[in-house]
């Protein structure tokens, strides 16, 4: 076999539609475009998103403004407080790389072992982190 012998078996490509020519290839006279209107002239075009005059869906939905939905709380992992020690609030966390820079807030999850004593400062624990980390012999303070 080569390149150059390559080609489609019989049946497997219908031949294009030739529209205009003549009324006995069933696409003569309107050519299929139907009879008037905007879409059977030449250059007829909707533009994206037209609705016939009404009011299209992009205008009748308000605005968002740019700012994210969420609540921008980060989940961390018992493990993660792990490479921190002594008093631990949002700014140790952003520092160590642990929760992202635009992070508004952040909240230990019982997930992992914590090794080293912690004090949590303004940030949120769960039940079996609170739990977790009291027992390793640091604390939560709110």
């Amino acid at each position: 076999m080569k390149l150059n012998d390559l080609h489609y078996t019989d049946g497997s490509r219908p031949s294009a539609k030739r529209v205009g020519r003549g009324s006995g290839s069933d696409l003569g006279k309107t050519a299929g475009r139907g009879h008037k209107g905007q879409h059977s002239r030449s250059g007829g075009y909707k533009k994206v998103g037209f609705e016939g005059g009404q009011m299209p869906l992009q205008r009748r939905i308000p605005k968002r403004g740019f700012h994210a939905t969420g609540s921008g709380v980060v989940e961390v992992r018992l493990d993660g407080l792990n490479k921190l020690s002594g008093e631990v609030d949002l700014a140790a966390l952003k520092n160590a790389g642990i929760v992202p820079r635009q992070a508004r807030g952040a909240k230990i999850i019982a997930s992992g072992e914590l090794s080293s004593a912690v004090t949590l400062k303004g940030v949120a624990a769960s039940a079996g982190a609170r739990q977790a980390i009291e027992s390793a012999g640091g604390s939560v303070g709110e």
